[in-house]
Parts: structure tokens; sequence; C-alpha cells
């Protein structure tokens, strides 16, 4: 390996990637506790939904076509404002955390809705025939029955989230994706590039197996 990467260091590279896992984890983390919800809204206010309401459901289904329309790199600019006066500033790993939010949210949003409307009619009658209210329905109907499905959903929303963490290096973000942009693209340092590209596809092929895994071993106790 050339003195062309190894100037770099190796605790560069440990350092990118601790950030990569923090601006993951973080995003992920809020994104699915706002993701959730919107899901939810979303199977409940449809047409022929267990609440539906035509105006909740399209003013929900409105807002989140319309994050999910805008490109990462321009949201990133353009929310700018909001994360100043969230956490202080507009660059770094804590500053792109905001926008990787606003990002991953609506994106779950879609998936577990897909999940959630897996779930058989069937199960959704025998709860409404038992009496079970919303939250009863929700919390011990539809949840547990689509939580494999729900896993895979999440799996692929946090594929995309590593994605979408690369590309918070165009504004400082840190992380392996600011690594690339600043020392490989920027300094012309090929195998660095090549060295980052692997290792975002280690990141991809871990997280792939353990939601593959999850989602197996709760599709077997059911």
């Amino acid at each position: 390996m050339s003195d062309n990467l190894l100037n770099v260091g190796s605790d560069k590279l440990i350092d990118c990637a601790v950030q990569t896992i923090y601006m993951l984890g973080w995003a992920l983390f809020f994104g699915t506790i706002i993701g959730i919800p919107l899901a939810l809204v979303l199977v409940l206010t449809r047409k022929d939904g267990l609440r539906s309401n035509r105006i909740i459901y399209g003013i929900v289904n409105g807002i989140v076509n319309l994050v999910r329309s805008v490109p990462f790199v321009i949201l990133l600019v353009f929310i700018t404002p909001l994360t100043k006066s969230l956490v202080g500033t507009r660059i770094g790993t804590k500053a792109a955390i905001v926008p990787l939010v606003f990002y991953i949210a609506p994106y779950l949003a879609r998936l577990i809705e897909s999940s959630i409307l897996e779930v058989k009619p069937g199960i959704l009658e025998a709860a409404t025939a038992l009496g079970a209210n919303t939250f009863e329905i929700i919390w011990y109907f539809l949840l547990p029955e689509a939580k494999a499905s729900l896993v895979l959903a999440i799996t692929t929303g946090t594929i995309g989230l590593l994605g979408a963490t690369a590309m918070a290096g165009t504004i400082g973000g840190g992380g392996i994706g600011d690594l690339a942009l600043t020392y490989g693209y920027q300094r012309f340092n090929n195998e660095l590039m090549v060295v980052t590209v692997i290792i975002l596809i280690i990141f991809v092929q871990l997280i792939q197996t353990l939601g593959n895994y999850i989602s197996k071993k709760l599709r077997t106790h059911k």
C-alpha cells in the first residue's frame, strides 16, 4: 500500500468510521421515533382504514411526499438555519444529524407503512370483534404481526441512511464520506477512495446480514 494512503493513518480511518456510526445511530433513532407514528397515521387514516380521515391522511401524505422529493444534498443546505438553531452550528457531525433525521423519517414512514399494510385484514377484523380499541389494535395486533417485516424495512432504511451519511461530508459532517471527499477525491488519492468504498460495503453487508437474521428469527418464533 502506497505512502499516499498511509499518510491518512489508521487512526483517521477509525475516527471517521466511528463518526459514521455515530451519525447513523442517532439519525436512525430519531428517524424511527418520528417515522413509526407517521406510518401509523397513514395506515389508520387512509381510505378503508380503522380511523379513515381524508383530511389528516392528505396532510400527512403530502408532507411525507414533499420531504422525500427533495434531494438530500439540497436538504442539507435548505435546513441549515434550523440546524443552527437546534445544535448551534451548521457544520460538523452533530449538525449533520439534523438533515439526516429529516431525510430518513419520511423514508422510514413509507417503508413501515408498507410493512403494516401486509398484515392480513382478518387479524384486524378479529381484533375489532374482540372489542379492542385503536391503541390495543396497534400495540397487540398490528405491530406484533408486522415485526419481522418491520425489521427488514428498518434495515433497508438504515442502508439508505448510510449512503446519506456519506453525502454529509459536503458540509464537513465527518465520517467515511468526508474522508473520501476531503482526503480522497480532492487530493486525487485513488487508493483511499477504494478503501472508503470497501468500508462502506462492509457496513452494508453487516447491516443487511443482521437485519435478515433478526427477521428470520422473528418469523420462526411467530
